[in-house]
């Protein structure tokens, strides 16, 4: 495993991998090629410790479908065994070493990868944005192209954020997870369920995450890089910081003290958006109970308003796969999630 002192990026090393070795073996040849697809390396969330588990120089390739048996011939033939002193061929658990540079056309990359056909082609419908997780998403267009004969930009500028449509519902079914559950912090401890109310709490500062991604138009990675992602944004407001203190609260005044703190931010960032018309971002007791809310529900209506095509309105307020799903073994395999699609088919 590489130390800290001397870790280079993988976005580094593809980058030279690919300019040094993988270039001039393709002299001539139209292609684009990248660092994309699955890897915490494809964002760029890499370090020291990534190089102990499948991690090198490695490349999409993507050519014309008559050109694959040559171009992975040439490249087959012409790997060096290392490259900066880190194995060409290297494997992991029960993969067996292998050279990592995938040579494929990008309609096939598209469906193995996302289950779905050339979207810059055909165009996404709004079933295919909404069944397809976002990491898959971020895996096309977040990782870095070392080179383009012009068949990549348009599938990453086509695949870059929701439809405005797509996008607004989905802030809606945010809202809406914060509206089910946003008085339960306050109820669970009342009865003396404080470790209940813990629990609440984190789940609501991981939606009020997921919602602040969603309104910066981010697409959000799986679970280890989520708090990474969310680090990345502004938070001049101290958002970050409300949270944090939400998680590190002993007690219900001082955790709902910080989660509401939380809510009002998030809610000037809707109404910086220009997204609906402004709404008052003041916390406010929930009913006739003690609890302090921002009363979410308000903001789902909000959004819900402006969305204009009938068939997004009528799927209620679901939520896309990553909305209402959390299973490693759906949200990372195509064949899987593929399956749900009926959930959203009339």
């Amino acid at each position: 495993m590489a130390t800290d002192s001397d870790f280079s990026s993988a976005r580094d090393l593809s980058a030279g991998f690919h300019d040094e070795v993988v270039h001039p073996l393709l002299a001539g040849i139209p292609y684009a090629a990248g660092l994309l697809g699955w890897g915490s390396d494809v964002l760029g969330y890499d370090t020291a410790r990534s190089t102990d588990h499948g991690w090198g120089p490695r490349l999409h390739v993507f050519v014309d479908e008559e050109q694959i048996p040559r171009v992975a011939k040439l490249i087959g033939d012409g790997l060096p065994e290392q490259y900066r002193g880190h194995p060409v061929r290297f494997g992991w658990d029960t993969q067996q070493p292998i050279h990592h540079v995938t040579i494929t056309t990008v309609e096939a990359w598209l469906k193995d990868d996302l289950g779905i056909e050339n979207s810059a082609d055909n165009g996404m419908a709004t079933e295919d944005w909404l069944i397809t997780p976002q990491q898959k998403l971020l895996g096309v267009v977040a990782g870095p192209v070392y080179a383009d004969d012009g068949r990549l930009q348009p599938i990453r500028e086509a695949l870059r954020w929701y439809p405005d449509d797509v996008w607004t519902w989905m802030l809606a079914c945010q809202w809406s997870r914060i509206a089910q559950e946003e008085a339960f912090v306050q109820r669970t401890a009342e009865v003396g369920d404080h470790l209940g109310s813990r629990v609440v709490a984190a789940r609501l500062v991981r939606d009020v995450m997921q919602l602040a991604l969603l309104m910066a138009r981010t697409y959000a990675p799986y679970t280890k890089w989520l708090g990474t992602a969310f680090a990345g944004l502004d938070h001049g407001d101290g958002l970050d910081r409300d949270l944090e203190a939400t998680l590190a609260a002993d007690t219900l005044a001082d955790r709902e003290c910080a989660l509401v703190t939380a809510y009002e931010k998030v809610a000037r960032r809707h109404n910086d958006l220009g997204l609906t018309e402004p709404l008052d971002p003041q916390p406010r007791q929930f009913f006739d109970r003690p609890a302090q809310v921002i009363g979410a529900d308000r903001f789902v209506e909000a959004c819900l308003a402006k969305v204009r095509e009938p068939r997004v309105k009528e799927l209620g307020l679901v939520g896309s796969i990553d909305q209402f799903a959390d299973n490693t073994d759906v949200l990372s395999n195509p064949a899987a999630y593929r399956k749900l699609i009926k959930f959203y088919e009339k």
